[in-house]
């Protein structure tokens, strides 16, 4: 599957605005990381875009999350690794993640709502004034951002990054679609 069947799949199932650029975020971020660990960017990319698609099917279904997203994946003959990174990055489904690519994904999912919600929070609302530091003095704030998962994100380390040097990839991939993010 190439970028553009996946974002028409995506404007076709994804209705909340604010997911979508989730899923942009997550794209940007997984293409920074495929580049630092000399991965093949487009499918980490494409992963990161993909890994909510079936969350409007399963907003009130957490456990069918990511399940329904993986079959529909698979049905369009999609990546077979992709597919389980899908899967395995709800840890509702109890997959366990293998790869460095699942493991990766798993790790950005919740960092990609902590660096919007530090962005929020600084009086100009914009990416470009937020740097790493401040994104890690927030990670440290455990009433801020409460539905970035700390512990998820940071099993960063399980791709062997620190989490300042994590959370420093992932703001910068962010910072360089801001607009796209508006922000």
């Amino acid at each position: 599957m190439e970028r553009q069947e996946a974002l028409k799949l995506i404007k076709k199932e994804v209705k909340n605005k604010n997911l979508v650029k989730h899923m942009l975020a997550a794209e940007a971020v997984m293409a920074k990381l495929a580049e630092h660990f000399g991965e093949d960017k487009s499918k980490w990319a494409l992963t990161g875009l993909l890994h909510d698609v079936d969350y409007d099917k399963t907003k009130d279904d957490p456990d069918a999350h990511s399940l329904i997203g993986g079959k529909m994946l698979e049905e369009m003959g999609v990546d077979e690794d992709i597919v389980y990174a899908v899967i395995s990055h709800n840890e509702h489904e109890g997959y366990e993640r293998k790869s460095l690519l699942d493991k990766a994904l798993y790790a950005t999912d919740p960092l990609t709502g902590l660096i919007v919600a530090a962005a929020l929070i600084h009086p100009d609302k914009r990416l470009a004034s937020i740097d790493t530091q401040f994104v890690m003095n927030r990670f440290g704030e455990k009433s801020f951002a409460r539905g970035a998962s700390r512990e998820q994100i940071e099993t960063c380390k399980e791709i062997s990054l620190g989490l300042e040097e994590f959370i420093e990839i992932g703001l910068k991939a962010m910072q360089e679609i801001s607009d796209d993010l508006e922000l």
